[in-house]
């Protein structure tokens, strides 16, 4: 008796889930939807602003990104800088320029027609620049017997490069039709470095400053504007 009523069971309850299986089935809704692909294109308000503040720093650098699939985008920077860096024992100008280029893939589920993004990314950069030497100290283990004066060097050191890659991650929302704001945080490694004789590249152009010889880490803040192109439809559950 207790089978035959286990049995049973047993049946009721198969046969209660594939009857929510096959609801969950039909009600399960597809939405059709077009989505905007185009070119986005902006500039680095930190490193723009940071021009008017410091006194040692010119810099601008114009980024761009295209959307060539739903999760994928094209992106590259490009800019330009002009850095004086003093510390305790080196003062020297860098002057340059860069290029970034790679792809960012959006983490992002946007709802409706919302075209936010939360991405991470890869970059190849490649920067030209000059270095120039104006002043050192020789470094004195013993300062008991007084501080070293700056000697004056004035070296030009031109002709340098620098190849890296670096990872970024980061994030865009639109604030008005067509207008985005963004940030990133990128992590460097270098590549190769083509190094004046007796002197070592402490800041490179995009790189920003170099730890340890051969890493760094960068920042931007961007606005940018959207030009949509065309449009692809897209089937969603």
């Amino acid at each position: 008796m207790l089978k035959s009523i286990f049995s049973i069971g047993l049946m009721l309850c198969f046969f209660l889930v594939e009857a929510q299986t096959d609801k969950a089935k039909n009600d399960t809704l597809t939405v059709e939807k077009k989505e905007r692909y185009g070119l986005r294109l902006g500039v680095d308000l930190f490193k723009l602003t940071r021009s008017f503040y410091d006194t040692n720093y010119k810099g601008i650098e114009f980024t761009g990104d295209f959307r060539w699939s739903r999760k994928y985008y094209f992106a590259a920077e490009i800019g330009n800088e002009n850095k004086t860096t003093d510390d305790d024992q080196l003062n020297f100008v860098t002057k340059g320029s860069y290029v970034r280029i790679g792809f960012d893939y959006n983490a992002h589920e946007n709802w409706l027609d919302l075209e936010n993004m939360i991405y991470v990314g890869l970059r190849y950069g490649f920067s030209t620049f000059s270095q120039e030497l104006n002043s050192y100290k020789i470094y004195n283990p013993n300062p008991y017997y007084g501080v070293a004066a700056d000697v004056q060097a004035g070296d030009q050191f031109d002709g340098l490069s620098a190849h890296w890659a670096e990872v970024v991650v980061g994030l865009k929302t639109q604030v008005f039709k067509n207008t985005f704001v963004g940030f990133s945080f990128r992590m460097n490694r270098l590549l190769s470095n083509k190094k004046p004789g007796g002197f070592d590249n402490l800041y490179i152009p995009g790189f920003n400053r170099t730890y340890n010889g051969d890493f760094g880490f960068g920042f931007n803040y961007t606005v940018s504007y959207f030009l949509p192109l065309y449009k692809k439809k897209v089937i969603l559950k």
